[in-house]
């Protein structure tokens, strides 16, 4: 993807520039751009999450939350997908077939970059699918389906009105299946915790990695994995 892409003629910014980041995968000895859209929300931004996860895979860290899949690519699926970043890394990086989701006004950015990166798709055979879905939105939950190997999101614990819908979703993916949510959060509120003292009502949550701080936060990234408990009921979506 060149820069000349990122700021493609037939693409609609009239609010704001299109700005581009670089990351570069050094164990495929490539590199991804995304094109951020700051003025259109939070979803058209990078957060230093998603960059933790990236750097994760690159490193083969996550490896052991993988499982393996011999006789076919992996299936991952990405909430809260935002620029899509972290899906179009994890397809490149490990071959896997990923959808990644978001709001559907979301959708049109999250395409551009995973068009834009097929060059880095390409070698390992990646493919990322971009669909619709709102946490909690029934129909759209059943659409995306749930055969999916694991399950990723970076910044999703973000606005509290949206906890019991992420949870909605993660019950609907996760009960009665051998899946695991990793999920990338930098804190930033008290509140947070709620959504945790809720989550452990029906997942084992483990921290298994610790970021340190960094730009002169407090608190660095945590990665965390949420296993169903045995003794959660399932939910009756």
């Amino acid at each position: 993807m060149t820069e000349a892409a990122v700021n493609n003629p037939h693409q609609n910014h009239e609010q704001d520039p299109p700005s581009a980041q670089i990351h570069r995968l050094h164990s495929i000895n490539s590199t991804i751009l995304i094109r951020q859209l700051p003025s259109q929300g939070l979803s058209f931004q990078l957060w230093p999450a998603a960059a933790t996860l990236v750097s994760l895979l690159d490193r083969q860290a996550l490896s052991r939350l993988l499982p393996p899949s011999p006789n076919r690519p992996l299936r991952l699926l990405e909430l809260g997908s935002g620029t899509g970043l972290v899906g179009i890394a994890a397809a490149a990086l490990l071959g896997a077939s990923v959808t990644a989701t978001d709001l559907p006004h979301v959708l049109p950015n999250l395409q551009f970059n995973v068009d834009a990166n097929a060059a880095a798709l390409a070698p390992r055979g990646g493919h990322v699918r971009v669909a619709a879905l709102s946490w909690g939105d029934v129909a759209q939950m059943q659409e995306v389906g749930t055969e999916f190997d694991v399950v990723l999101g970076s910044d999703v614990v973000y606005h509290d009105h949206l906890y019991e819908p992420l949870l909605q979703t993660l019950r609907f993916l996760l009960l009665g299946r051998e899946l695991v949510f990793v999920m990338a959060h930098l804190k930033r509120w008290k509140k947070e915790s709620a959504f945790f003292k809720k989550a452990n009502k029906f997942f084992h949550v483990e921290v298994v990695h610790r970021d340190s701080p960094t730009n002169g936060d407090r608190v660095g990234v945590n990665v965390y994995t949420f296993v169903r408990r045995t003794d959660a009921v399932k939910s009756t979506i």
